[in-house]
C-alpha cells in the first residue's frame, strides 16, 4: 500500500509544484510537494471551505491538518488583526505552510507540527478550521472534533468539510453530540461545509 500523507515523516521521493490560486480576492502562491494532500492542484473540498468560512478579523483561528497551507493562509489574511495556528503531523507539510507563509509574506501565522491539537492544547481559539484527515479513519477525525470543542472560547466556531460519502452524516451526528449548535452552510459537489457553534 502507498504511504498516504497522515504520516509524521513522509518518505515520498520530493516533486515540488508551483500552484497559483486566487482565494477570497487574494493571490496566492504555494509550493507543493510529494507526500503531502492534494500536491497537484487546490483540492475542490479546501477551496470551498476557504471560500464560505466567516473569519472576524481580529479572530484567534486553528487550522487543524495544515498540508501546505492554503485554508490557514487564507484565514490569516482575512484575519489582519488577528493570529493563526496552523498544525499538521506531516512534517513535511509543515515545512512546506512555513514556505509559502514566507512567499506570500504573512507574518500572523505560528505553524507546528503537532498530532491533532496535541501541541496546542493549552491554547484558546474563536475559530477552528479543517478539511479532516479522512484516510486516517473515523476515530482520528471525531478526535478532532472533541479537541476542537475543548480549544474553543465561548461562541467559537469548528468549519469542517467533508464529503458526504466520506462519512458527512456520522460527522454531523458526532459533532451535535457536542455542539448546541451544528449548521449546514453548504453544499456543493457532494462537499459539505458544516459550521458547529460551542454554547
Amino acid at each position: 500500500m502507498s504511504e498516504h500523507y497522515y504520516t509524521s515523516k513522509p518518505s515520498a521521493r520530493h516533486d515540488l509544484h508551483r500552484l497559483e490560486e486566487t482565494l477570497r480576492g487574494h493571490k496566492l502562491t504555494l509550493v507543493t510537494d510529494a507526500g503531502v494532500f492534494s500536491k497537484k492542484g487546490l483540492d475542490f473540498g479546501s477551496k470551498l471551505l476557504i471560500e464560505t468560512m466567516a473569519i472576524p478579523r481580529d479572530a484567534r483561528v486553528l487550522d487543524v491538518g495544515c498540508g501546505y497551507g492554503p485554508i490557514g493562509l487564507s484565514a490569516a489574511l482575512l484575519a489582519d488583526r488577528g493570529h493563526v495556528t496552523m498544525v499538521d503531523i506531516n512534517e513535511r507539510a509543515v515545512e512546506l505552510s512555513r514556505h509559502n507563509a514566507e512567499l506570500n509574506r504573512i507574518a500572523n501565522v505560528t505553524i507546528l507540527q503537532s498530532d491533532r491539537l496535541e501541541e496546542v492544547k493549552e491554547n484558546v481559539f474563536d475559530v477552528v478550521l479543517t478539511n479532516p484527515p479522512i484516510r486516517a479513519g473515523k476515530e482520528v477525525v471525531h478526535s478532532i472534533f472533541e479537541q476542537a470543542y475543548e480549544a474553543l472560547a465561548a461562541g467559537g466556531q469548528l468549519w469542517v468539510v467533508i464529503q458526504k460519502k466520506q462519512g458527512a452524516p456520522s460527522a454531523v451526528a458526532k459533532l451535535e453530540t457536542l455542539f448546541a449548535e451544528v449548521t449546514e452552510v453548504e453544499r456543493d459537489k457532494g462537499y459539505w461545509i458544516l459550521k458547529a457553534v460551542k454554547q
